[in-house]
């Protein structure tokens, strides 16, 4: 028989984490932000990971015999999370804040420690899909930063495949990693047509070299052998074959000083004499397009989401009094709680999941038209409560044709009644003011029923909606806003 005693043994070392009579390495963290510097001990560092074990060989004493490691872009909160483990061998995720536990596992797979790098990958997976889709930008460059977290870099993949657009169209796309462009183009279900798959590949090839003339009519040979160099993991990727010939000669003939020069003559003769062999390999065609679906199929479609990160950004701005950030740069983060085609659109689903949940915003798509509507509740939303809430921070919006462009927001002006909760909540969800934005059905389903509506402001200072009527959806969210820790 064997007895363990491993919490015991865990919490020895995690008092000899707190010695600092015996500590012999300085680790110095968060040069930038918080610079913090901890004690640690090398026999234990070096045991617990190969990054340490190979660090401090090749570190040399100070005068006072301690060796010093610097790891100037890991946090101070992570580290001492991680240092806690390394003595302890104990994460508590249960309250942790969701972007330092992501922050945790990119930490945790630089200093090697495996086995909780594996785990906190899995565990976002299995257990934090909504955050990862909702923070899909950030996710998806932090992995390629690594090039370690091939289950999340598959995740992400498998979403980009069924909606490029996320990517593609996303403003931070000339800022992915080679690694990462590549991965994508590698896929053969990509649904996108393969002349704009060109157009992107070159796109991101000239803003990486942004010395190159704006005008290509006075590039050099020079320049061209710059892009081709900086496109030479990604050009045997286009399924060049598969483009038609008007987008041959108008988007690749343009650029064929970059292409090898089998490639185009083959591409010449393939779309003169499409029966006769050629040189060059001719890859599979790609899924470019997604089946036509009936409506109903369409809204269960399992992303995206019905904003994206230009409208993360104008809600900061609305709400912090019309401050401006920069695109990538938003203080908060929005953390999905709810999502129609996924938890179901009956009222009574929005008071059980958002209930005791505060600073949500909720937002609508508009069916048949590209219309999102919404409102914000800094109050928490309680399913024992009825009637009038008040508050003065509450607004609703609009986004007549989805762009932030030709936004709409409605400040409430009357805080007294700013929202109002229901008794019947069986048939309604969330109502701002006296209608100007509610949610609500008779057959208890958000989805089937045109009694969602929009009337004219009352408590808010106009209405979000050119015409105020009722409208039916495909889809609703509700996002939990949090200000992002510093």
């Amino acid at each position: 028989m064997t007895f363990n005693f491993l919490e015991k043994l865990s919490e020895d070392f995690s008092d000899l984490l707190n010695d600092k009579e015996e500590y012999n390495v300085l680790i110095e963290v968060d040069k930038e932000q918080d610079q913090k510097i901890f004690t640690a001990h090398s026999s234990i560092l070096r045991y617990r990971s190969p990054y340490f074990n190979r660090k401090l060989s090749n570190t040399i004493p100070n005068d006072d015999n301690n060796k010093i490691i610097t790891k100037p872009n890991i946090s101070a909160h992570v580290f001492e999370i991680i240092l806690k483990y390394i003595y302890g061998g104990i994460i508590e995720t249960e309250f942790m804040d969701i972007k330092i536990m992501f922050k945790l596992m990119i930490a945790a797979n630089e200093l090697e420690f495996r086995e909780l790098s594996v785990k906190l990958e899995n565990h976002f997976i299995e257990s934090k899909d909504s955050w990862l889709r909702t923070n899909f930008a950030f996710v998806y460059h932090s992995i390629f930063e690594n090039n370690e977290f091939k289950k999340l870099e598959n995740f992400c993949n498998d979403i980009i495949i069924k909606h490029p657009s996320i990517v593609f169209e996303s403003t931070e796309f000339t800022t992915l990693q080679e690694p990462a462009l590549v991965s994508i183009l590698r896929r053969d279900d990509l649904r996108i047509q393969e002349s704009e798959i060109w157009d992107y590949v070159i796109k991101w090839g000239v803003t990486q070299n942004p010395t190159l003339p704006v005008n290509l009519e006075d590039w050099s040979d020079e320049n061209f052998t710059t892009l081709k160099t900086t496109l030479q993991q990604c050009l045997p990727l286009v399924r060049y074959f598969h483009i038609s010939n008007s987008d041959v000669m108008n988007k690749v003939k343009p650029y064929k000083k970059i292409l090898d020069k089998q490639i185009w003559n083959d591409l010449k003769q393939h779309f003169i004499l499409p029966d006769q062999p050629i040189s060059s390999v001719i890859l599979p065609p790609r899924l470019s397009s997604p089946p036509q679906n009936t409506q109903e199929e369409q809204v269960f479609e399992p992303f995206p989401t019905i904003i994206n990160q230009e409208h993360t950004t104008m809600f900061a701005y609305w709400l912090d009094q019309e401050t401006n950030y920069p695109s990538g740069d938003n203080p908060y983060e929005f953390q999905l709680l709810l999502r129609g085609i996924e938890d179901g659109f009956s009222p009574r689903t929005f008071w059980n999941i958002c209930d005791g949940h505060e600073n949500t915003i909720v937002i609508a798509k508009v069916n048949g038209t590209n219309e999102i509507i919404g409102g914000y509740n800094p109050l928490a939303w309680d399913k024992s409560k009825r009637g009038w809430m008040k508050t003065s921070k509450s607004f609703i919006f609009s986004f007549p044709d989805g762009n932030i462009q030709n936004s709409i927001l409605s400040r409430v002006k009357n805080k007294s009644h700013a929202l109002s909760y229901p008794s019947e909540k069986d048939k309604y969800g969330p109502i701002f003011g006296n209608n100007e934005f509610t949610m609500g059905s008779d057959v208890y389903n958000f989805a089937q029923d045109k009694q969602n509506r929009c009337d004219s402001a009352y408590r808010y200072e106009k209405s979000i909606r050119a015409t105020n009527d009722r409208f039916s959806i495909i889809d609703y969210e509700v996002f939990k806003i949090v200000r992002k820790s510093t």
